[in-house]
């Protein structure tokens, strides 16, 4: 029997999802030209980066809200179907969007109703999507469709940020929208046509329960009970909270650190930018490798990631800092990636889409809440002491949290069975080593 394949692309020689990245391509270039031209437009309308901001909350409050009903629809619904149907919709009001805009009949408040409705309809396109990329193929393959849609997803940024500066420049701002509109509208009418591999997880809505017996639990409680009792899950929420909160925000802590102490400027931080895309790019096709990723090991990365924040706060030059970004995004990107698949792999089918909506939810507090924290970090310790301050609270309370499992598990007794002639009580004598 050959040995089993550790290609970063083996998930594409299946058809299925060979049509599916292209179908996500198109449609991560159209949402990407989108956004970027509608923090233009709110500025054009407004003067205010303010506004800019609020725009952006208002597309991202129903995440926090109502995710867990979207991830029940998922759960409830044919996946294709709804996938297919909330791509259309999404085109809709892009649509929409690119009329109102085209009549000089958009102001903000459309545009902040509109914003609304897309971040509505997207707490049950996101996991519909995400879950039915992993449906087309085999389990071993989920880890290397996770890491080939985060290089769309980055391929469609790079390209759909520069077309919309090419499109806003040469046809307007209303050609913009209509092409994310035409994207979902591709998108949509390719999921219909999709077929899974063999060996691919089957996924079918539950039927309706017999005359007689229970009906199936399908509510959101259900799904909630699930994560709060499934411990590799809650795990998993810890890990990735805290390093959402005290680590990863580097946007933020490097401008200051690259600006401040090691006066640069913005050109110093383009290319701490660029190279931290291009090791997020990296850990992206590592993480594509991998076949059964763990709980575990995504504490490790995130360790180790922790470790060389506090590097970086202590780097004496650009230079240095510049060596310690590469493997800080590359560890970032194989960790999220090890990450999601446990999380969309690990539930029972039939619960994958709840799971994800309590997953939105919890992730939307952090980003809601991280960067106000760590900035308050930053005006108490500076960019250095928060870099490192922070890398030591991510290090230090994952250690801490595999020493209290590892303690935990020896504590354990293991009970064996008496045999004939043995000692009494044999069972309480036994403990795991």
């Amino acid at each position: 029997m050959p040995p089993a394949s550790r290609s970063p692309w083996r998930s594409l020689r299946h058809r299925g999802m060979r049509w599916w990245s292209v179908a996500n391509f198109v449609s991560n270039a159209g949402t990407w030209m989108q956004l970027t031209v509608q923090n233009l437009l709110v500025l054009q309308i407004t003067g205010s980066a303010a506004a800019t901001g609020l725009s952006m909350s208002v597309q991202a409050a129903p995440a926090l809200f109502v995710s867990l009903l979207g991830g029940t629809a998922v759960d409830r619904w044919p996946r294709k179907l709804t996938a297919t149907v909330s791509q259309a919709l999404l085109g809709g009001v892009a649509l929409v969007t690119a009329v109102l805009v085209a009549a000089d009949r958009l102001d903000m408040t459309s545009l902040l109703v509109l914003a609304a409705v897309t971040g509505l309809i997207a707490t049950v396109d996101g996991p519909a999507c995400a879950l039915l990329g992993n449906d087309l193929v085999p389990v071993e393959d989920v880890p290397s469709a996770i890491g080939v849609g985060a290089l769309v997803h980055n391929a469609g940024r790079l390209v759909g940020t520069a077309l919309a500066g090419v499109t806003v420049g040469f046809l307007g701002t209303a050609a913009a929208y209509g092409a994310n509109a035409l994207s979902f509208l591709f998108v949509s009418s390719v999921i219909p046509f999709l077929r899974p591999a063999r060996g691919a997880t089957a996924v079918r809505p539950a039927p309706a329960a017999a005359p007689g017996a229970p009906r199936p639990d399908l509510s959101v409680r259900e799904g909630l009970v699930f994560f709060a009792r499934r411990r590799r899950l809650v795990a998993l929420a810890g890990i990735t909270g805290v390093s959402a909160v005290f680590g990863r925000n580097y946007g933020l802590t490097l401008a200051v650190l690259v600006t401040g102490p090691l006066a640069g400027g913005a050109g110093s931080f383009g290319t701490v930018s660029t190279v931290l895309a291009a090791g997020g790019i990296v850990g992206a096709v590592l993480g594509a490798r991998l076949r059964r990723p763990s709980v575990r090991l995504v504490g490790c990365l995130a360790a180790v990631g922790g470790l060389l924040q506090v590097a970086a706060g202590l780097s004496p030059s650009l230079a240095v800092l510049l060596v310690l970004v590469l493997p800080m995004a590359v560890v970032e990107s194989v960790s999220d990636t090890a990450g999601t698949a446990v999380l969309q792999t690990d539930p029972p089918a039939r619960l994958r889409g709840r799971v994800l909506g309590v997953w939105s939810s919890v992730g939307t507090v952090w980003s809601l809440g991280g960067p106000p924290a760590l900035g308050l970090l930053m005006e108490l310790a500076g960019a250095r002491g928060a870099l490192v301050l922070g890398g030591l609270v991510v290090s230090g309370a994952i250690g801490a949290g595999h020493l209290a499992r590892t303690r935990r598990i020896a504590d354990t007794p293991v009970l064996l069975p008496t045999l004939d002639g043995d000692v009494p009580d044999r069972g309480a004598l036994g403990t795991a080593a």
